[in-house]
């Protein structure tokens, strides 16, 4: 019986820097500019999370301008509808995600097409039929063009009363439409096969192929990796992808590592990784508002591990019952989270509120609070502009 590998011992500090590092959070221009910049972040993260909350600059926008200081709105346009680099699908939320990997979602996509989807379990098949039909004959539509719907019922806070709107998500799922375009939430939905220009659609990928991607994809992005964070709202994977970091280290090609702090829960790295973890973190690091959808920032247990921060999404919480506010943005200086802004744009009056202030971690002492201060107030100028700008 061969010896198992005897884990890596691994400080929070040390930990996160390589996520950091992984996140492209510590570099000040990682991706460069313009529409090829938001194509190669989207293509590195693996995925940009998209929500409807708008207090602030909604989220896929928020996290791209957290690693691209020269983003602008119309660039993520540009690669969804033009260049066609990302497109939509679902994650463990609706994401971006990158056109080149396609493939991995169709197993998802036609497990839709033979059993439907829970959320649109009563869309007949006239009603997408009738969708259908409107988009081989008309091109392209938002469901404002559709306008002889019967209204019904909803099925849950969430669902829309238009027929029509629910064929179009569950033909959205099962992968015979697309969104071709937002304006705002507003959403275009074009047939998937005219969007991309395919004559068929590529190659779905095997179910070993898929563990593979959600593996290295994890890696990429994380650089330190758990059962958990590579399957984060997909538990039934959890088997395939353990069998394959254990293949893995058995090669040497990864390594265990005991993270401070986890107890039994087990991490692993790439073999190469370990050399960031002594990287030097220079001037004191960068200043990043985060999104609470960020992917730094959603999967709550492991920002709690890595950082002692355990956010609150206080959106949906009665407002006597809120600590940090109704929508607070984790501030990151360097490699702590040192603050949790309540911030919201007015954008009738052109500027940015603040709600409420909280210090966290290290900015919770006294004598910290000066120099992280001025730092975050820069950041927030710059955040405001981005606010702002058309």
């Amino acid at each position: 019986m061969p010896r198992a590998t005897k884990p890596h011992p691994l400080t929070k500090t040390e930990a996160r820097r390589i996520w950091l590092r992984a996140q492209r959070l510590d570099t000040p221009d990682p991706f460069g500019q313009g529409p090829e910049a938001t194509a190669a972040a989207v293509a590195h993260l693996g995925y940009v999370q998209i929500d409807t909350i708008n207090v602030i600059e909604r989220c896929h926008h928020h996290i791209l301008f957290s690693r691209i200081p020269n983003y602008r709105r119309a660039d993520l346009r540009q690669a969804q509808s033009v260049d066609k680099s990302v497109f939509e699908y679902w994650t463990h939320a609706l994401s971006y995600v990158p056109a080149q990997d396609f493939r991995y979602f169709i197993p998802d996509m036609k497990l839709h097409q033979r059993e439907g989807h829970k959320w649109f379990a009563s869309v007949s098949p006239a009603d997408t039929r009738k969708v259908m039909r409107l988009l081989k004959r008309d091109g392209a539509l938002t469901i404002r063009d559709i306008e002889d719907d019967v209204l019904t019922e909803k099925e849950h806070l969430w669902a829309s009363r238009k027929p029509s709107k629910r064929a179009l998500q569950l033909a959205f799922y099962t992968g015979a439409v697309t969104i071709s375009e937002r304006t705002g939430m507003l959403k275009t939905y074009e047939l998937m096969t005219r969007h991309f220009g395919w004559d068929k659609p590529p190659k779905p990928a095997s179910t070993t192929e898929t563990t593979i991607y959600l593996l290295d994809r994890s890696l990429r992005a994380q650089g330190i990796v758990s059962l958990e964070s590579i399957c984060h709202l997909n538990a039934p994977s959890k088997a395939a992808v353990r069998r394959l970091i254990e293949a893995r280290v058995r090669r040497k090609e990864m390594m265990p590592v005991a993270l401070e702090g986890a107890g039994q829960q087990e991490h692993w790295m790439r073999v190469e990784t370990l050399e960031l973890a002594s990287a030097d973190e220079g001037d004191g690091g960068l200043v990043h508002i985060l999104s609470p959808f960020d992917p730094l920032i959603i999967q709550r247990k492991r920002t709690e591990l890595f950082f002692d921060y355990g956010h609150r999404f206080e959106a949906y919480v009665p407002r006597d019952k809120r600590l940090f506010g109704y929508f607070a943005l984790p501030v990151l200086v360097g490699e702590d989270i040192v603050a949790a802004i309540d911030l919201k744009t007015d954008r009738k009056e052109k500027k940015l509120l603040m709600q409420k202030w909280n210090w966290v971690g290290k900015g919770a002492a006294r004598g910290a609070r000066k120099d992280y201060k001025r730092r975050i107030e820069e950041e927030l100028h710059r955040f405001e502009r981005f606010q702002l700008a058309e």
